[in-house]
């Protein structure tokens, strides 16, 4: 096993975070994928779960070594290594060193279905439990989509998102229409307000779908970063389910993108959410690649495997 050092650290340490986000972009260079979402990321800046930096002990230079990164907290862990540092063993290293401690039901994501981390899952005793599609699609000046704004269909009305009086609101909506979900049904107004102060957030592209009464039946928030345009999260209210409201805040979507300029519309859903991903591939939405997420099997588990 490599000699590797685990240590906490603090994204508000400015030499901590500059090695960070480097070692976050060449990650995602080589990878195709960020190695963290974003819930991960305003969890650890938040202080909800602690950020821990692998370091490679020097014996030969002065200081040691940033070669990877773990976010681990709440029952789940995320894990980048440096991709220079891949190959030699460090990653099975990092791994035990932080089980030690860990959750046994912990849970941890492979964006883009790493074969590496695939392997590394597999050989300490985790089992893969979820798929996230990531679909995607080119737009074009020339699509047909719905009026980004105004009027829908059954008196439906498309709004932008208002952070005074809209927050509570879409929190509440968003509890409700998520209330299994391990990641979305569990935000907060206080995630909502890191997520607004992020550089990408424009309440612009947050579309609200408002009855007759003015109530919050619906939303597609959508983030564009370049020249992707990503269906961040879409939700319907189970009261306005069947009405076709989801299709109408989709093609809202793709014309607020589309307004934007954006040439490359993105988005994740569970494989398992069969209308949803029936939906999305009618409006023209195709494969692009898939996140899986892993559990650590229980001591029951692992005993009855290995018998």
């Amino acid at each position: 096993m490599r000699r590797l050092t685990l240590r906490v650290h603090n994204l508000s340490d400015a030499d901590v975070a500059d090695v960070f986000w480097r070692i976050v972009r060449r990650a995602e260079a080589v990878d195709g994928q960020p190695p963290f979402n974003d819930q991960a990321l305003v969890d650890v800046r938040a202080g909800s779960r602690t950020l821990i930096a692998l370091v490679e002990p020097s014996d030969d230079e002065p200081g040691d070594t940033i070669i990877g990164a773990a976010i681990l907290g709440q029952g789940e862990l995320d894990l980048v290594l440096d991709p220079e540092w891949r190959g030699v063993g460090f990653g099975g290293a990092a791994l035990t060193g932080l089980l030690g401690s860990a959750s046994p039901h912990l849970t941890a994501w492979s964006h883009g279905d790493h074969p590496a981390a695939r392997a590394l899952a597999e050989s300490h005793g985790f089992d893969r439990v979820r798929t996230l599609l990531q679909l995607r699609m080119p737009l074009s000046d020339g699509d047909a989509a719905a009026p980004v704004s105004g009027a829908g269909t059954g008196g439906v009305t498309i709004r932008s998102f208002d952070a005074d009086t809209d927050a509570e609101a879409w929190v509440a909506l968003n509890a409700r229409i998520f209330a299994h979900h391990p990641e979305q049904g569990k935000m907060t107004v206080a995630d909502l307000a890191a997520r607004q102060d992020e550089e990408w957030f424009d309440a612009g592209d947050f579309l609200l779908a408002v009855d007759e009464q003015g109530d919050l039946i619906g939303y597609n928030w959508l983030k564009v970063e370049d020249d992707l345009g990503e269906i961040y999260v879409l939700g319907v209210s189970p009261d306005a389910a069947g009405r076709g409201l989801g299709r109408t805040l989709t093609n809202a979507g793709l014309a607020r993108l589309r307004e934007r300029g954006v040439s490359t519309a993105a988005l994740y859903v569970e494989a398992d959410n069969e209308p949803a991903v029936r939906l999305y591939r009618s409006v023209g939405f195709a494969d692009h690649t898939i996140d899986v997420q892993y559990r650590r099997k229980s001591s029951a588990q692992a005993s009855s495997a290995q018998v």
